[in-house]
């Protein structure tokens, strides 16, 4: 590719994602994307979706994966309307793949507009993070995944600027998220008892998904302990 022809992309997906940005807020869908909005429309989109269910389920889908891909407010509450409408196991499957291949999208932008330019400008800085990333990339998303105060756009950018593997990103992030996911669905498909947020992720459970989170990479760290230490003993011997 040459360099004139990634120049007119680039410039093509910065003006897609302002328009994208620009249109969210134009047209005020950030009002749609309320607790009190889902339990005012729960029945009318249940409605749609029992007369309409691929058209219902297929545009609910393609707007999730849109609205992770670009980063926009409002996954939550999607999320939770996902629940209130198609139910814990319909809801779940869906909202899992849409918000995986959101992310998968949304990290491969920051992947072509910026890794280059990080790369090489900040080479001495990246230069552990490639290497832990290639060591331990999936244990790192995995625990990134699961720990509810990182935000979801945040991991995205910031992988899209290293080496990881787009695989292993893709299965690393649907299983990493899927805890999550089946926590709000839940939460959505008992709509009328929510009041707020933070009756979803209690100080409990956010401890919970955060030691879920680390278990695996401590458990990478204490193998890597061991085969040192085995490799030392034979060195020894």
């Amino acid at each position: 590719m040459t360099r004139k022809k990634k120049q007119i992309k680039v410039i093509i997906l910065l003006v897609t994602f302002s328009i994208v940005l620009a249109s969210f807020f134009a047209f005020e869908l950030r009002q749609y994307l309320t607790l009190e909005y889902l339990k005012y429309a729960k029945s009318l989109f249940i409605s749609y979706h029992e007369q309409n269910p691929i058209l219902v389920l297929g545009s609910y889908f393609l707007s999730y994966v849109v609205m992770t891909t670009f980063s926009l407010p409002g996954a939550i509450w999607m999320t939770l309307g996902a629940g209130a409408i198609f139910g814990l196991v319909k809801g779940t499957i869906m909202i899992s793949f849409a918000a995986t291949i959101g992310a998968t999208l949304a990290m491969l932008i920051s992947r072509y507009l910026l890794r280059n330019f990080v790369q090489s400008h900040f080479q001495k800085q990246m230069q552990t993070i490639n290497s832990g990333i290639q060591k331990d990339g999936g244990f790192y998303l995995f625990t990134l995944r699961l720990l509810p105060v990182i935000p979801f756009f945040l991991i995205n950018l910031a992988i899209g600027l290293t080496w990881l593997r787009t695989s292993t990103f893709y299965w690393v992030s649907q299983l990493g998220m899927l805890p999550g996911t089946l926590i709000y669905i839940n939460a959505g498909s008992e709509l009328a008892k929510l009041e707020t947020l933070s009756d979803i992720l209690s100080p409990t459970l956010t401890v919970s998904l955060v030691l879920l989170g680390i278990f695996p990479l401590l458990v990478r760290k204490l193998l890597s302990i061991i085969e040192t230490k085995r490799a030392q003993e034979v060195s020894e011997a």
